[in-house]
């Protein structure tokens, strides 16, 4: 009943994406997406900035 989208359906529903939103608005969509994807990574590895910024501080106090 329904078949896979091939390019060229693709290529139209990005035309319509870009005519609607603006190219603009979709490269923040896209660096707001890309800074997401590395907050996470950087959760699912135990990094949380949070964290480095205290060990930075309580080692900036202990130096003076």
């Amino acid at each position: 009943m329904f078949r896979q989208f091939g390019l060229p359906e693709l290529l139209i529903i990005l035309a319509i994406i870009v005519l609607v939103f603006g190219v603009g608005r979709i490269s923040k969509v896209a660096g707001e997406l890309g800074k997401g994807i590395r907050a996470f990574k950087k959760g699912l590895a135990g990094e949380d900035e949070d964290e480095t910024k205290e060990t930075d501080e309580s080692g900036k106090k202990d130096e003076k």
